[in-house]
């Protein structure tokens, strides 16, 4: 059956399967403990390091003085990478390209049991990208940390055989596009529910502080608006007793 990205059957002339075989020639050559290691980061290791990112940007961003909005701005991270999994189904339906393995036997697949999925766009690469531009929009450190390892998740994916260069590009173009066009009317819908939030007893997960007792402010100025209305008495009883001596 012919799919919207066709594939050349020897590689000759083109780039996309010829980086593929570069990258993936790696493997070869490579001891086995660490064809392993990679094969693992690749499906879990990336995913959980992405995760771990995103606990401490939502820590982080509940220390801010907006805390509500950037919470707001944390919880559209993985929200925007469902989203962006969502779209990928009917994209990954009618490009219908298989796994760069099950057309060129001579790949060496690191990650079995993928010979019935397709290989465009790259989940894993949508994912990774999408936490990063989302986290980057809220905390920039952070978000470039989470971008270097969207990129080693795209590298990994094709070091283990299971998807093209463009299928990676694919993922990283979805998930930026669902981040970025969507951002607005997410905010528009997050940024008053955090705000709620904060006002109920789930406070503590949009903002790490209690927000300022004004009522400290008047005790405060009570005791002072004495002493001020008590300088005028003594001066006051100091002219009468300056009257009667006189």
């Amino acid at each position: 059956m012919p799919t919207l990205l066709a594939d050349a059957g020897t590689g000759s002339g083109d780039p996309d399967l010829e980086l593929l075989k570069a990258v993936n020639g790696l493997a070869a050559d490579a001891p086995g403990w660490l064809d392993s290691l990679i094969a693992w980061t690749a499906e879990y290791g990336i995913l959980l390091g992405l995760a771990a990112i995103g606990l401490t940007a939502w820590l982080s961003a509940r220390r801010r003085p907006d805390a509500p909005i950037a919470v707001a701005g944390v919880l559209w991270a993985p929200i925007a990478v469902a989203i962006a999994e969502l779209a990928n189904l009917p994209i990954s339906a009618i490009v219908d390209r298989p796994r760069p393995f099950v057309d060129h036997p001579e790949i060496d697949v690191l990650v079995p049991g993928k010979e019935d999925t397709l290989s465009f766009v790259s989940d894993h690469s949508a994912m990774s990208m999408g936490i990063a531009v989302a986290l980057f929009l809220v905390n920039r450190k952070l978000g470039v940390a989470a971008g270097a390892l969207a990129l080693l998740q795209g590298f990994c994916r094709m070091y283990v055989g299971v998807h093209y260069p463009t299928d990676v590009i694919g993922g990283y173009a979805l998930a930026t596009a669902v981040v970025l066009l969507l951002a607005p009317i997410a905010m528009a819908v997050l940024v008053p529910l955090c705000h709620a939030l904060s006002r109920t007893a789930l406070r503590p997960l949009v903002a790490a502080k209690a927000p300022a007792a004004s009522g400290g402010r008047r005790r405060s100025a009570a005791p002072a608006a004495e002493r001020a209305g008590r300088r005028p008495g003594r001066r006051g009883d100091r002219d009468r007793e300056s009257d009667l001596a006189a």
